[in-house]
């Protein structure tokens, strides 16, 4: 009764020993693992607010890239607060060369070796620019001698006078305004009759050889330490002078501009301690060199 208890009680050990030899772990499986937890899932409320939140930022972000390409596609003028600080520079109408007539060369062409301006002389003559009053005696029509030589002193007239009248004179033409700050310009073309004869009047200008007749208010004008005297057409002469402190009851600038058979006379003055500003008398005499060249 002992031994058949004890081979009973022995089957079951030799059926459970093979079993689990059946179903042993391959060598190259790793060890098993704690699973990792799970996070929670968050409530669904808050879920609702992050995807509100993420859209929000991405609808910023396009405004965003949409306001950058704006901006860069603008003139810096146009953008609020990026405007370029105002440098003084007048506000003068679009410039364009008049018309020729039939067959006529431009002054500096090949075919023009007398370098003469065929175009009518007024056409030629700078306009005023915005905001300015126009000298109804200085509205860009014909002028005598006796207008251009005002702007010199009473004790040159008579001889500059005679000069102009002995030089081949064909015509004088010119334009005059008052700018809002109180400075006033004159501009003056004077055509002669060829190169020589324009040549040889603007020459005795300088009779020192370096300064010129003087304007009238003035003792003695100064070079225009501020010309750059590059800044002209590639045909023509410039010269710019600005009276020096201390000046009188008004400062003086003036330049000449000589341009194959024609002479330009630029001048600015304005009264008071302020005196004349640089940029607007060089754009002035820059812009009447370009119509000329």
């Amino acid at each position: 009764m002992t031994e058949q208890t004890a081979e009973q009680s022995a089957e079951p050990t030799e059926a459970t020993a093979p079993a689990q030899a059946a179903l042993p772990l391959a060598p190259q499986d790793p060890p098993a693992q704690d699973p990792v937890p799970v996070a929670p899932r968050p409530p669904r409320p808050v879920l609702r607010a992050v995807l509100r939140w993420t859209a929000a930022v991405l609808v910023l972000g396009g405004l965003g890239a949409g306001t950058v390409a704006g901006i860069t596609s603008m003139k810096r003028t146009d953008v609020p607060g990026l405007a370029t600080r105002d440098d003084g520079r007048w506000d003068y109408p679009a410039l364009s060369l008049p018309a020729l007539p039939a067959d006529a060369p431009r002054p500096y062409s090949d075919s023009n070796t007398a370098e003469v301006h065929h175009a009518d002389l007024r056409r030629l003559l700078l306009p005023a620019p915005a905001g300015a009053t126009v000298d109804k005696k200085l509205d860009g029509g014909w002028v005598d001698i006796a207008r251009y030589a005002a702007e010199y002193g009473k004790d040159d007239r008579a001889a500059l006078t005679q000069r102009l009248k002995d030089s081949a004179l064909r015509h004088l033409t010119a334009r005059g305004w008052t700018m809002p700050d109180g400075t006033s310009s004159r501009v003056y073309l004077l055509q002669f009759n060829s190169v020589a004869y324009s040549t040889e009047f603007h020459d005795r200008l300088f009779e020192d050889g370096s300064l010129p007749l003087p304007p009238a208010g003035t003792d003695e004008p100064a070079f225009d330490e501020d010309w750059a005297s590059d800044a002209r057409a590639e045909f023509t002469t410039v010269r710019a002078y600005s009276e020096a402190e201390p000046y009188g009851a008004e400062q003086v600038r003036h330049g000449y501009v000589l341009a194959g058979d024609t002479l330009a006379l630029v001048v600015q003055s304005r009264k008071g301690k302020a005196g004349t500003e640089a940029v607007p008398f060089h754009q002035t005499l820059i812009l009447q060199d370009q119509l000329l060249g």
